[in-house]
């Protein structure tokens, strides 16, 4: 039997062979329950989870053709299609044990049963689910976020030494970390830093954007949903929770979280259990929580619109991150790291950057911060006829106030302008500026992601 022990549901209704599988179970170092009836296993099933079934094909109805049996393997297939099932009978015979196959067991035992034999098909079966389980959530991980390595991290100045420094005490624990700043200061690229320095470092690293997330949503994105908890929902769904089994999850723009959902969120951080909508299965996460937002969410708190206890949970250790304004020695190494890289994208031969470039560089004030500067430069290489780049392939306003004036700007640019702008007015407040454009939360997002912001 595999070392781990495993979570078996017997399910006969004769006493002395529920006791015998019992005892021949426990001697191996796995945990039972028994039942008798197929109510009884529906009722089981629906209200924990198992690793393994093993039924009977007969009942107290009928005897001796397996009918109930073989409903009730539909049954349990409808309820969890990956529960490996093993049936028994003492009525065995070829094509009764070909037809249990084809309802969805995965072996078959005839009574009386060889004990060897039988431990052997149960290990198997545990083994081969167990596989299946971790390759769906890898799939699924890999879906949702690629593996993360250790991300290059431009920082000359002291206020990012100083953040990499705590970073890099922190990421070998197992520590509630909560990154704060504008957006596009880079609290992505440090939850992946974390993450790559962490003892979960092979494991996935996965994110949810809470902001621009709806709300209908939420709950089967976070803790994902069983087949039929709802219209749309044709088949079992992973969480983002369960995606991240064994790595960390980031949940970015924490403050943005739907009040309706942030006790959830806390139980999950609290006692690492949640059920998937639709079901009353109480599952168990092994994942380290990182979040990160760009609100002030003490003022969240007095505002109400952030629970207290939330916050403390979340927050074990708090990084924040200095705006680009604020650490203007590290501008002109950032455009050169996003030169190099967007010229290797895009295949273009640039020696750097001209004098009138360096100048724009170095005086725009960045309300965008770090993903301005990136979409600048990569905008800039894209557009450069001559060996380097000047300032006017930046596409940056060379003004005091940084405001151009509309005849010289596209639709595009003065949706960017404006949402850039009321951002900026707004100290990074998504939030604020959503409400103040009269945008909700995820269409807010969506031009954010839209325009490099």
């Amino acid at each position: 039997m595999p070392t781990t022990p495993a979570h078996i549901l017997i399910a006969d209704d004769q006493r002395d062979v529920q006791e015998a599988l019992r005892l021949l179970f426990k001697g191996e170092g796995n945990r039972t329950e028994t039942c008798g009836s197929p109510k009884e296993v529906v009722d089981r099933l629906r209200s924990a989870d198992f690793d393994l079934l093993l039924m009977d094909l007969n009942y107290a109805r009928d005897t001796t053709s397996g009918k109930e049996g073989l409903e009730l393997l539909q049954q349990v297939r409808g309820l969890d299609d990956t529960l490996p099932v093993v049936v028994m009978t003492a009525w065995g015979s070829v094509e009764l044990a070909v037809d249990a196959i084809r309802h969805g067991a995965q072996d078959f035992v005839e009574k009386p049963w060889d004990n060897q034999r039988l431990l052997s098909i149960v290990h198997n079966q545990l083994e081969l689910a167990r596989a299946r389980r971790a390759a769906r959530r890898m799939e699924a991980a890999q879906r949702a976020q690629q593996s993360e390595t250790m991300p290059q991290l431009v920082a000359g100045s002291a206020a990012m030494r100083h953040c990499l420094e705590v970073v890099s005490r922190v990421g070998p624990s197992d520590a509630a970390i909560l990154i704060t700043g504008e957006n596009g200061t880079g609290k992505g690229l440090i939850a992946r830093a974390i993450h790559a320095q962490s003892l979960r470092a092979a494991r996935p690293l996965v994110t949810v954007n809470m902001g621009g997330m709806p709300e209908g949503v939420f709950e089967s994105e976070l803790f994902g949903h069983v087949k039929g908890a709802f219209t749309d929902a044709k088949q079992d769904r992973l969480g983002r929770i369960e995606m991240a089994e064994g790595g960390t999850l980031f949940l970015d723009e924490i403050a943005n979280t739907p009040a309706s959902q942030q006790a959830r969120l806390l139980r999950v951080l609290e006692t690492g259990e949640y059920e998937r909508v639709g079901s009353s299965k109480t599952r168990k996460a092994d994942v380290r929580f990182i979040s990160a937002t760009n609100a002030d969410l003490e003022a969240e708190v007095v505002a109400g619109r952030f629970r207290q206890d939330l916050r403390f949970r979340l927050n074990t250790v708090e990084i924040h991150l200095p705006a680009l304004r604020d650490r203007r020695e590290d501008i002109l190494p950032l455009a050169e790291f996003f030169r190099t890289l967007h010229a290797r994208r895009y295949r273009k031969e640039l020696a750097g950057f001209h004098a009138d470039a360096t100048a724009l560089l170095q005086r725009h004030p960045w309300p965008g911060n770090v993903r301005e500067l990136s979409h600048a430069i990569e905008r800039a290489v894209l557009l450069a006829n001559g060996p380097e780049i000047r300032a006017a392939d930046l596409g940056l306003a060379d003004r005091p106030d940084s405001a151009p004036s509309l005849d010289e700007m596209s639709l595009e640019d003065v949706e960017r302008h404006l949402v850039q702008r009321t951002l900026a007015r707004f100290g990074g407040n998504a939030r604020q500026a959503a409400e103040a454009l009269g945008l909700s939360r995820s269409a807010f997002y969506r031009r954010l992601e839209k325009h490099g912001l």
